[in-house]
């Protein structure tokens, strides 16, 4: 452990880390109407959204994989899966704008790209109407789930720190698969940072990030009671983080790091401006922190200031080096 580096030389460091994101990786399409378009359909009688431009990024894994990339890791790269469809190529050229490595993307027929379509009002810059999105409902066909477990296994020595978005919200789950979990919880001498929405007790041996209402619930389904620190022992996680929205972290660890369970404050933001993302940019931060000192609680601090950087940008923000040092 390296305790007492500065921010500074924490950041000095990320461009010698290789970083790869596990997961549900998606395509944002950001699409912007024109209200006075709103013509109704000749056919129908339904108004029509009349779009007027468009921009794409990736979201979820790609969000965590966005903010890699402007910490300047050394290398980035995502792992999952993607459809043969338009939305796949757009999230494979949005990635690579971007310097993200789509090189261990598996590309499936008849299975959609997972996409959300948010519909921003051209006139008030806002959105709001319903989010248009493209999900897949059914549980991973077992030939791509062997596919990409052995992708993962691998690939997993060529890297220093490997991040696991879990988001899919549907029973069956995305990519993160039981049998990838058990994949992940083998990879020795990688720090593995795990973020699931849904399913943070089934991961073992590996560090758990959830918010405070999935680590509640989490804690729940595991035990029948809220326990954090009972919960780090149940999944035998060596560092726990539950981030608590604009009040900080709490890192609960093993003995090892010799801090127990600690509270890390932010700095309080008046007005945010985004809190989407908010998550994953803290992941990005902390990770590679945490691979850096080998401090859950410098992690913490750290990831706390990304977050506080990116949720005063519109849409699933970033932080540069020169930001986190500003």
């Amino acid at each position: 452990m390296t305790k007492g580096m500065t921010t500074a030389e924490i950041l000095a460091e990320f461009p010698k880390l290789r970083a790869l994101v596990v997961g549900d990786v998606c395509l944002d399409r950001w699409c912007t109407y024109d209200p006075a378009l709103a013509d109704p359909s000749r056919e129908t009688g339904i108004p029509r959204i009349g779009v007027v431009s468009t921009e794409v990024t990736p979201g979820a894994a790609g969000t965590i994989a966005n903010n890699l990339a402007a910490l300047k890791a050394g290398r980035v790269a995502v792992l999952g899966l993607v459809g043969e469809d338009g939305f796949g190529h757009e999230l494979r050229a949005a990635l690579e704008a971007r310097g993200i490595s789509s090189e261990l993307l598996l590309s499936a027929p008849r299975i959609p790209t997972f996409t959300y379509t948010k519909l921003i009002n051209g006139t008030t810059g806002e959105e709001d109407l319903p989010r248009v999105d493209f999900v897949n409902t059914q549980p991973l066909p077992e030939t791509l789930d062997r596919a990409l477990v052995g992708i993962l296994e691998h690939a997993a020595p060529d890297y220093d720190v490997i991040l696991v978005s879990d988001q899919a919200e549907t029973s069956a789950g995305g990519v993160v698969t039981a049998r990838m979990r058990a994949a992940l919880a083998r990879i020795p001498n990688v720090l593995v940072w795990v973020d699931s929405r849904m399913r943070a007790e089934h991961f073992r041996n590996v560090v758990v990030k959830p918010n405070q209402q999935e680590a509640e619930g989490a804690s729940m389904r595991a035990l029948g009671r809220v326990d954090y620190e009972e919960l780090r022992r149940y999944i035998n996680a060596p560092v726990l983080v539950i981030t608590q929205g604009a009040e900080g972290a709490l890192v609960v660890t093993d003995s090892g790091f010799g801090y127990g369970t600690t509270f890390v404050p932010t700095r309080r933001v008046a007005n945010p401006t985004d809190i989407c993302g908010a998550g994953d940019s803290f992941s990005a931060g902390a990770a590679l922190t945490l691979r850096v000192t080998g401090d859950p609680v410098a992690a913490a601090r750290f990831g706390n200031r990304v977050a506080s950087i990116t949720i005063m940008k519109k849409g699933t923000g970033t932080a540069s080096p020169e930001e986190v040092l500003g």
